[in-house]
């Protein structure tokens, strides 16, 4: 069976993009040119690769082992590259980061001091809700994902490396504002917004409140912090968010942590990897530079709200 590096780079582009155009248009190169490559590839298999129904692309399944195999043969020649540049004595590479959207409001920031460390590196960074990064890590198709709740159903190699305390949150006109020790019970006549259901923030919610036999009444569900923050300061209801979503002095987002018993839900952020994945030198040094700059970034916000 012969095929060369450069189809197997098109055949992967054109898995990611469902086009010919787009996958044209990613690799530099003119239509005609991927749909001759793609053609000899796939006389070269034996079989198809893909179909095109309406106007819609899908892989068959011949294709989708191809796409599989082809992931991480480009893998492992990224790799070996970057290992090759370590010899040299030089650090450079891809990164590749898929993180759910709450890790948005500080991934910037751990990222900022990376790169500033490794100037040669470039970053690809996804942000999905928690289910697009779990079908991205099912794939393999990033270095590393961050989220807060891992799960359960696939083999990881797991790295706690910042706390996730999740508040309860309302209008910073709420009678409850000034309030200490607020039982739960308190709460049941307030309406919530909560987190789409998935979410890690809904999953802690979901738990917690059923173990304590807590029923909130549910009024509106969004898949946005901001859409949430900006719910409760208009009085819509309260809500339970990262405190990480919210400003380091809660007056610019018109809002008020509620003390209620029970909370903040201890939780963590975690950097995660399919169990056995080898991991390039590059994600090898993120990890590293992560674990140990994410603490201090979040004593620094800690010192700032007391």
């Amino acid at each position: 069976m012969n095929m060369t590096f450069r189809q197997l780079r098109l055949f992967l582009a054109l898995a990611e993009h469902r086009s010919i155009t787009a996958a044209a248009r990613a690799c530099h190169v003119t239509q005609p040119t991927v749909s001759m490559q793609l053609k000899e590839l796939a006389d070269a298999v034996g079989l198809p690769l893909y179909e095109q129904i309406g106007k819609r692309l899908y892989l068959t399944a011949a294709g989708e082992h191809l796409a599989e195999t082809a992931r991480a043969m480009a893998d492992e020649w990224a790799a070996f590259e970057q290992r090759i540049d370590a010899m040299k004595g030089l650090t450079r590479g891809r990164l590749r980061l898929a993180v759910v959207s709450t890790a948005k409001y500080f991934v910037p920031r751990l990222l900022g001091s990376f790169c500033a460390s490794h100037p040669d590196v470039d970053i690809s960074l996804e942000v999905l809700n928690r289910d697009g990064v779990v079908a991205r890590l099912k794939e393999n198709l990033d270095d590393l994902y961050i989220m807060s709740m891992p799960p359960e159903h696939i083999e990881l190699e797991r790295h706690a490396f910042l706390p996730n305390p999740l508040v309860v949150v309302a209008p910073e006109s709420h009678p409850l504002a000034d309030k200490k020790k607020i039982a739960l019970d308190a709460l049941r006549a307030e309406r919530f917004i909560m987190r789409e259901r998935g979410s890690g923030t809904r999953l802690a919610c979901d738990s917690h409140f059923a173990q304590q036999g807590f029923v909130p009444h549910v009024r509106l569900e969004l898949g946005s912090n901001e859409a949430i923050k900006q719910a409760v300061a208009g009085g819509m209801g309260i809500a339970v968010l990262s405190r990480h979503a919210l400003a380091l002095h809660l007056a610019e987002d018109q809002l008020a942590i509620l003390d209620v018993q029970g909370f903040p839900l201890l939780s963590n952020w975690w950097t995660l990897y399919p169990h056995g994945k080898r991991l390039s030198p590059v994600a090898t040094v993120f990890l590293e530079h992560i674990e140990r700059t994410a603490q201090d970034w979040y004593e620094s916000r800690q010192y700032a709200h007391s």
